[in-house]
């Protein structure tokens, strides 16, 4: 086994220039920094005006509320906050988290790399982004639904929340449950919008939501990193085959986007090789079973024990074992200055926000390494979220129009076929053929071309300047950005 499990060594700080600042193990960047380096970084490739570009770096408007919440007879202040980026689409759209760990700062850098991450994809919205600052688990449910509805009755009174107007969806700590109390409570304030339900995305099925949402982000992640394998200076840069079938893959991360990146993965034949959580990582060379160890974990709260696999107490030697490709899927700044020289992965998927810093970014490229970034890869859910609010608005089911006529279509093509072929088909071949496509496939078409495009546009940007595919990528969402406020004018121009 390839693993090393001796205790990592105290290494001397190592100093780093990103982009005009001075890194070093004990002093990178914060996260908002971080994004305004990757942004400044990009700038210079782009073709917006130096006044534009200060228009589209700044975040138009932040709310920051307090609220009392009771627990345990004592009062709980409680925070939360909601960035919304860039209105020159509407509406704002992005995640609202629950962690104790929510700050301004973070927040104000999530929705700005929501505002590039929708450009990249050609979703007609706006970045937002939104948390409270609780640890989701020190609270029980009717707490945490007193909580979710007291900042939404914020988010009402103060306009941040509207299905034209700024857009919630889950993120770390949240998921269809919260966002169904979302959605109440939006519609207790707002009976007469008969589009309400559109006012947050990941709904349960139930209350609106879309068939696909749930895995959109993980299958994201995965149809980028197949494109990318398939480039010819990708497979010659890393020395890869450019199929997915034995690719070794490891997982940092087993929420809701690593479960899913990993089951999509080893579906199409690559080996999961390791699975990096907080507590403990499970590896195995010769590939894990995810589900099992979904279940596993299910059932005993973590992977330890876990017969088929070695778990390891010190997760991030895993990170930096070998494989072809590490998909980092859990929070921001995971791989920095203090460990990009031990990764020895030749393609890094940016699933998570923000997982490399700026420094460690430069170190890992000078390592030979690509990295597919975040605001292209982990794109999926904003996708498919937009597929949803669309769903919404129009109040209708896709598929629901055409499936039939797709399907009667088929069959008088089969029929004729049949009559000229030699052989009839049987019942089963016959229902596959003519199978009209339900929602989910609907989804997952639309997911799958528009990841497609927007990796092959990245790819084009990076050929064609001679750039990395991250600042590849931020160079488009700009231009992009640009074109639609040149496009939009100002009530100022001609005063």
């Amino acid at each position: 086994m390839a693993l090393l499990m001796s205790a990592q060594l105290r290494v001397p700080a190592r100093s780093h220039s990103t982009t005009g600042y001075q890194a070093t193990e004990d002093n990178e960047p914060k996260f908002l920094q971080a994004v305004g380096m990757y942004f400044d970084r990009a700038a210079k490739y782009s073709n917006a005006t130096a006044e534009t570009l200060k228009h589209i770096k700044a975040t138009d408007s932040v709310l920051s509320v307090t609220f009392p919440v009771e627990k345990d007879g004592k009062t709980v202040m409680i925070r939360g906050y909601r960035s919304q980026h860039s209105r020159h689409r509407l509406p704002c759209k992005g995640g609202i988290r629950f962690s104790s760990a929510v700050d301004l700062q973070e927040v104000e850098a999530l929705s700005a790399l929501m505002t590039y991450k929708c450009a990249v994809v050609d979703v007609p919205f706006g970045g937002g982004k939104g948390g409270i600052m609780i640890n989701p688990a020190d609270w029980t449910e009717a707490e945490l639904e007193r909580i979710t509805r007291r900042f939404t009755l914020e988010l009402c009174q103060k306009n941040f929340i509207g299905p034209g107007v700024d857009v919630p969806a889950p993120d770390v700590g949240t998921g269809a449950r919260e966002m169904g109390w979302i959605a109440d409570t939006y519609r207790n304030f707002n009976p007469q919008d008969v589009s309400g339900a559109a006012c947050v995305t990941g709904k349960a099925l139930s209350l609106g939501g879309v068939r696909g949402r749930t895995e959109a982000t993980g299958l994201g992640v995965y149809y980028g990193v197949r494109e990318f394998l398939t480039y010819p200076e990708v497979q010659k840069k890393i020395g890869h085959h450019g199929k997915i079938q034995d690719t070794s893959v490891i997982i940092q991360g087993f929420g809701n986007v690593g479960y899913w990146a990993a089951k999509f993965f080893e579906s199409n034949g690559a080996k999961i090789r390791g699975i990096v959580e907080h507590d403990y990582a499970a590896y195995n060379e010769a590939g894990i079973n995810v589900e099992h160890l979904f279940l596993w974990r299910k059932e005993h709260g973590s992977f330890k024990g876990f017969p088929d696999a070695k778990i390891v107490d010190q997760p991030m030697t895993v990170l930096e074992s070998e494989c072809d490709v590490l998909i980092p899927a859990a929070l921001e700044r995971q791989i920095g200055l203090r460990n990009a020289h031990k990764i020895k992965a030749k393609l890094i998927g940016e699933a998570a926000n923000g997982p490399v810093t700026p420094a460690a970014d430069e170190v890992l490229r000078a390592n030979g390494k690509v990295i597919v970034p975040d605001l292209l890869l982990n794109a999926g859910g904003v996708c498919v979220s937009y597929f949803e609010w669309a769903k919404n608005l129009s109040h209708l089911r896709f598929g629901r129009m055409n499936k039939r006529w797709d399907e009667r279509s088929k069959e008088q093509l089969l029929a004729l076929v049949e009559g000229n072929a030699g052989r009839p088909l049987s019942e089963g071949e016959r229902r596959e053929l003519i199978h009209g496509a339900e929602e989910h496939e609907l989804v997952y078409s639309g997911l799958e071309d528009t990841m497609i495009v927007a990796c092959n546009e990245t790819r084009q940007t990076a050929n064609l300047k001679e750039i990395d595919y991250r600042t590849a990528a931020m160079t488009n969402s700009i231009n992009k950005i640009a074109a639609s406020l040149a496009g939009s004018g100002s009530i100022f121009t001609h005063a």
